[in-house]
């Protein structure tokens, strides 16, 4: 018997508050001390434009260009929250319905993208609501890096003031916070930057190996500065700083249509699952 979206969302946040007490307690150095100021991306053309970098005590939004999209913002978000964590833990909230649309985290995969599964708290909410509540537990904790919260479409109680709670929340704590959109189309909100990102083409390494993780991105809005600029962006998962890579033609790999984005035996059973 599944249970009821408050019970669910009651268990989701005590399980999330678990996991922060036990950062706060003492097992991340310096886990009270409040990090902010900014992050660069590590490529000189969109770091210029945006002034150096991203704030950290600020929310950023990753929209997808669509659902096929969905892994590239995902990419992209992630990207930027080991940016701006430093070698603090990240928070990711997902909403279930992204998982069921666009597959679940397949841990292996986050290991070559140049995240250790030990960094990360994931934490899969039943509802809109319930990962708004997470987001906003988390973001007020500054033992954390960043957050990342993932959700599906355009769901009605993500507005304007649930964005400033969040923005507020960041800001207090000094966290960045990425809210990556699936399948959503931007509305007003609080958010400092707003990107839309596609998978790009990458270049193939030595013996023709598959490449980096490139994305196309582009800056749609920025409330300190111009927007309006598509850079390509390779990710180095190596020394965790994006590159600029002119567009190369060809194309990009499908995501598995009507069926699982990774085998059952790997899809949730990478994850250790505690509270």
């Amino acid at each position: 018997m599944r249970a009821t979206p408050e019970k669910a969302t009651r268990e989701t946040l005590a399980a999330l508050r678990g996991a922060i007490a036990r950062l706060g307690a003492g097992v991340v150095p310096d886990a009270g001390r409040k990090v902010a100021g900014t992050f660069s991306l590590g490529a000189a053309a969109p770091d210029e434009i945006l002034g150096g970098g991203l704030p950290r005590a600020a929310l950023h939004e990753v929209f997808s260009a669509g659902s096929a999209d969905a892994p590239a913002a995902a990419g992209f978000g992630l990207a930027l929250a080991l940016r701006a964590a430093g070698d603090r833990p990240i928070v990711w909230i997902r909403q279930e319905f992204v998982d069921i649309e666009t597959g679940g985290l397949y841990a292996p995969g986050l290991v070559a993208f140049g995240l250790d599964p030990d960094r990360l708290i994931l934490v899969s909410a039943p509802d809109p609501q319930a990962a708004l509540r997470a987001a906003g537990e988390a973001a007020r904790c500054p033992a954390l890096g960043a957050v990342l919260i993932e959700l599906f479409g355009a769901p009605k109680i993500l507005d304007l003031t649930a964005s400033r709670r969040l923005s507020l929340a960041a800001a207090a704590s000094g966290l960045a916070l990425f809210a990556i959109r699936v399948a959503g189309e931007p509305t007003p909100s609080a958010a400092m930057t707003r990107w839309r990102v596609t998978g790009a083409a990458s270049a193939a390494l030595a013996a023709n190996a598959p490449g980096h993780p490139t994305f196309a991105a582009t800056l749609l809005r920025h409330r300190a500065g111009p927007a309006g600029r598509t850079w390509f962006l390779e990710w180095n998962r190596d020394r965790h700083v994006f590159v600029e890579r002119a567009s190369l033609s060809g194309a990009v790999a499908a995501v598995p249509v009507g069926r699982p984005a990774a085998p059952a035996e790997f899809r949730r059973t990478d994850f250790r699952r505690t509270g």
